[in-house]
């Protein structure tokens, strides 16, 4: 990985807080449970009103505000990304997460406000192994797989890699994708026989494995049912765009 991914704060010392993390630390060497995180500044804001790409900008904050010198921001897990991206609004800017949306029934838009210091932890269903890898057995091919959860590196690797494809051509979203979760099947590693074997994997196994590593994850819960004008219920979700930061600039 990149040094500048590792820490772009030098000065550890800044005023900061401790973040718990969803994750607990299982899955990194140092297994910490909670990074120092430094508050956004006035500089930072410099950051937020220029940057266009969201990206750039979550990468940024990252690299500048986790006061933590053996912590590479490739190897955070989302999970704990969000729990970080969180606590630098609540204490910037308040928590009030405002939402403009559609009446399903009047088609009507309607404004709702979400507390988010409010959001809970997901408690994840199965427990890793001691590699921090989840074991399981697919329902139609009857293979056993090891599977990991993706950091952040690996979800902008995936990015960068499906922006590259010419419009017009298939990309494999999914098959890149299990390629990254997959580990080992039936104890073989190698890359080239799970690439092979990821390209006729029948759907069934495909969904399963997506579902149950997304069980797998610590996180937050960001999904959220609101009342509309009308009396019906409407589904949202909050997501890390550069809107999560941008509404006040």
């Amino acid at each position: 990985m990149e040094d500048n991914a590792r820490y772009g704060q030098q000065d550890f010392n800044l005023p900061h807080d401790m973040v718990l993390l969803p994750s607990e630390g299982k899955f990194y060497l140092n297994k910490k449970k909670s990074f120092k995180v430094g508050y956004l500044t006035a500089e930072d804001e410099n950051i937020l009103i220029s940057a266009t790409d969201s990206q750039n900008i979550i990468n940024t904050l990252l690299r500048n505000k986790i006061y933590e010198s053996d912590v590479n921001i490739n190897d955070l897990l989302e999970g704990d990304m969000e729990a970080i991206l969180i606590f630098l609004r609540n204490t910037s800017f308040g928590a009030e997460y405002n939402f403009t949306l559609t009446d399903p029934k009047t088609r009507k838009e309607f404004k709702k406000t979400i507390m988010l210091d409010e959001l809970d932890f997901v408690k994840p269903k199965i427990e890793p192994n001691e590699k921090g890898l989840f074991e399981f057995t697919l329902p139609k091919t009857g293979k056993k797989v090891e599977c990991r959860i993706l950091t952040v590196g690996d979800t902008n690797e995936l990015s960068d890699m499906m922006s590259k494809y010419p419009e017009g051509v298939v990309t494999p979203v999914v098959t890149k994708r299990l390629e990254k979760i997959i580990v080992s099947i039936d104890g073989n590693t190698d890359r080239e026989f799970i690439s092979k074997f990821v390209t006729s994997l029948p759907i069934m196994d495909s969904k399963f494995i997506r579902n149950t590593i997304k069980d797998c994850e610590p996180r937050l819960d960001l999904n959220r049912v609101v009342l509309a004008p009308s009396g019906e219920k409407v589904n949202v979700r909050i997501t890390f765009g550069a809107e999560f930061f941008r509404p006040f600039f």
